[in-house]
């Protein structure tokens, strides 16, 4: 599976309202959702179905929930080698476990879903690199 390929796939969820726990492109999704249904658009059956978990999840069960489950099926990569079509996972504060994940775009930009929001591309900035906490591509990526 090429970079662009992943890229292409994840911009066709770009608009899909924002929805707790859902991952129907053009219906609704979380970020959790938008990594979940790029998956199944490239690589078929989920590998394994996501457990129920509230909005703040990350804060009441103090554990690397998300970062565990992405080393079950994304390989992971070193923080400042991250590419176009790698899952990001960011922290909120540095004492909390990672909550959020996008799928890095350009060398500048991710695509993301957030509460309140539709799936957007938007500017990978200083403040969204101080907050990354882990790195990952997609399983059979190559260049």
């Amino acid at each position: 599976m090429r970079r662009g390929a992943i890229v292409e796939a994840t911009r066709h969820w770009l608009g899909t309202p924002y929805h707790h726990q859902a991952s129907l492109r053009g219906v609704g999704c979380d970020c959790l959702g938008l990594v979940r249904g790029v998956w199944r658009d490239l690589l078929g059956e989920e590998p394994e179905p996501p457990p129920p978990y509230s909005p703040h999840w990350a804060e009441s069960l103090r554990q690397e929930t998300l970062a565990a489950a992405a080393l079950r099926h994304l390989v992971p990569i070193a923080l400042g080698a991250e590419r176009p079509g790698d899952v990001l996972l960011f922290r909120w504060r540095e004492h909390l476990p990672a909550k959020h994940c996008a799928v890095l775009s350009e060398p500048d930009r991710i695509i993301h879903a957030h509460d309140g929001a539709a799936v957007a591309e938007v500017a990978f900035t200083p403040w969204w690199r101080r907050h990354l906490s882990h790195a990952f591509s997609f399983p059979g990526v190559t260049d």
